[in-house]
């Protein structure tokens, strides 16, 4: 989760890792703290708060230095605070280091070092690491590279260190396993980071590093070489992304404008992929893999939050277009388990980062047993896409709030092609039903877009409406539960308000005992076949005098009547109206979030990219 920035190079370091620490604040924002090698010393500052404490912190201090590393994180091993803030001094003070993951074996290691007369500054298990390396620098009387490669060969866990030796005044030593660091490669300057949006402004070339890969980096010259020592080519990508994408672009929030991103999101992740002028789609992926998903037993969805939504959705649309038993798993439970997997299984990954620890470990071990992985993910380049058999990208651009909005609508419009295009192979969808979902599907940028700018103004009212409420019930049937869930979620992220979603037929198996008139009831009552079902549901909670704010489709004159609030969507076939019915709970919950005070790019406790467990 935590973000990491570092420079080397001719230019002042400080301003570059700030900034970078700025773009990676998603990742985490409990403390932010950066070294610095000044030429003849390491110069440490670090703050808990977020990266604006630290400015003012450094603010007066000596910045004088070309080479620097920078952390911003998300606390696991040690409460947000000073001291466990990164970078962490060794003992000797000659070494900084800052680290992104979790040392699952510290502890041992601690022990071991404190029988040395080792102690401690802090509560983390990367000062642990630090010392250990140290400890086997001094002892074994190697370079600071050697000792690295020597530690980590015994380090259980996930990582990404930097390093800065006082001794080395030109060098970043960098190793990665299981969480992610891209190196920007500049005029004689090197750019580290936890993705590359804090290089973009310097640079479009870079540089994926591997799991057991160990890098060298200098001003002139960046070195590759795994954990035994031998030296790798460096795979130079060229990056599509400008610094716009990750600019607010005059919204007050990235959230807000990603929420207005979405027509054009969707949009780039159908382009090139459908025609539905033509009733044809192209997906090279699936392509590649096509008899596979074809003659599967069973697709296995494995993914985290709001990925797991975007697969409980693609469960239902499957089953119902191809045929083909789907499960979807939480990635951090499916890993823990034994599950019966075959080399008839397919199993899709669906993640925005493409670095979600859970489910990378979780299609390892499936692919070890013979599975097919496809790889449905954001970030090119990323570990996920790396290691699967095939796969497609969302095209969502980057995403800066930490909860999810365009990338869930993007999953959602990817999953829906893989879902029509294999019933169109497998000759499980009628011609007639396939052109009506493709041109549904291809009407949806525009109807999203017409969702924003006619429902905006409603919603904002919606929301100082229910800004002080407690708690949440949001309901669903069949294709729309899972958008229950999802706009529960939301809320839940953005506001702190306790939110539950529920099938909407099981509302009476339990939640129905919360209602009163002091609970507000989200429906999401878009008209389909469960119509008259849902809008039963809806009464039994207005007979229990609960306030019902529904989701209905346009001219949906039942529900509009006995609902307190209504947002309202174009009317569209059932299975796609779903991508359609999220994006007024999506701006439901930033304008309570809103309302209420709160910094919804960066809700407590939270990070973007979760690669510990």
């Amino acid at each position: 989760m935590c973000g990491i920035v570092g420079y080397v190079g001719s230019n002042l370091a400080y301003p570059i890792l700030i900034d970078g620490l700025k773009k990676l604040e998603y990742r985490g924002y409990d403390s932010a703290g950066v070294a610095l090698h000044t030429g003849n010393a390491l110069e440490v500052y670090k703050k808990e708060g977020k990266v604006a404490a630290l400015e003012d912190f450094v603010y007066g201090k000596n910045i004088q230095a070309t080479v620097g590393i920078g952390h911003t994180r998300w606390a696991t091993h040690g409460v947000p605070s000073d001291r466990n803030a990164h970078p962490h001094y060794s003992n000797s003070g000659n070494i900084a280091m800052i680290h992104n993951g979790i040392i699952e074996n510290y502890a041992q290691l601690k022990s071991e070092l404190q029988q040395k007369g080792y102690t401690f500054a802090s509560d983390t298990d990367s000062e642990v690491l630090l010392n250990f390396i140290e400890d086997i620098k001094i002892n074994n009387d190697c370079s600071l590279e050697e000792a690295v490669r020597v530690a980590l060969k015994r380090v259980v866990g996930a990582y990404v260190i930097l390093l800065i030796d006082k001794d080395l005044p030109d060098t970043i030593i960098a190793a990665r396993k299981g969480s992610p660091l891209v190196i920007g490669i500049g005029n004689n300057a090197h750019y580290l980071g936890s993705d590359a949006s804090p290089m973009l402004a310097y640079t479009k070339e870079v540089v994926y590093i591997n799991d057991y890969e160990l890098a060298i980096v200098r001003p002139d010259e960046l070195i590759l070489k795994n954990l035994g020592n031998e030296r790798i080519t460096p795979f130079v990508q060229k990056l599509d992304i400008e610094l716009a994408a990750i600019e607010k672009g005059g919204y007050d929030h990235f959230m807000l404008k990603e929420i207005f991103e979405q027509p054009q999101t969707i949009f780039d992740s159908l382009r090139g992929r459908l025609d539905a002028e033509h009733q044809h789609i192209t997906l090279s992926g699936v392509d590649k893999i096509k008899e596979k998903l074809i003659h599967a037993n069973r697709v296995i969805i494995v993914a985290c939050g709001t990925s797991w939504h975007a697969g409980l959705l693609a469960e239902y649309v499957i089953e119902e277009l191809c045929r083909i038993n789907v499960e979807v798993e939480y990635a951090s439970e499916f890993r823990y388990r034994n599950p019966i997997i075959t080399d008839k299984d397919v199993i899709i990954a669906v993640s925005q980062s493409g670095e979600t620890a859970d489910t990378l470990v979780a299609i390892e071990n499936a692919k070890k047993q013979g599975a097919t992985i496809f790889g449905l993910v954001n970030v090119v380049g990323s570990s996920i896409a790396r290691m699967s058999d095939a796969g497609a990208y969302t095209h969502a651009g980057p995403e800066i709030g930490v909860a999810s909005t365009k990338a869930f609508t993007a999953q959602l419009a990817l999953l829906y092609l893989i879902a029509l295009k294999v019933a169109y192979e497998k000759q499980t969808i009628d011609q007639t039903l396939f052109n009506k979902l493709l041109g549904d599907l291809a009407k949806v940028p525009q109807y999203v877009q017409d969702i924003l700018e006619e429902q905006d103004a409603a919603i904002q009212e919606i929301a100082r409406k229910y800004a002080d409420a407690n708690d949440f019930l949001y309901l669903g049937r069949g294709f729309n539960f899972p958008i229950a869930l999802e706009g529960a979620l939301k809320l839940k992220e953005v506001s702190y308000i306790h939110a539950e979603g529920y099938p909407a037929a099981e509302m009476k198996h339990g939640p129905i005992a919360l209602v009163d008139e002091n609970l507000p009831v989200v429906f999401v009552a878009t008209k389909d076949s469960y119509h008259e079902k849902i809008v039963s549901n809806i009464q039994e909670i207005k007979a229990r005098k609960g306030q019902v704010i529904a989701v209905v489709s346009q001219g949906d004159n039942v529900v509009a009547g006995l609902a307190d609030d209504v947002m309202v969507v174009p009317q569209i076939h059932e299975i796609i109206a779903p991508i359609l019915s999220v994006v007024p709970l999506q701006l439901l919950s930033y304008y309570i979030g809103i309302n209420r005070g709160l910094d919804v790019d960066k809700p407590r406790n939270l990070a973007k990219s979760v690669t510990v467990e």
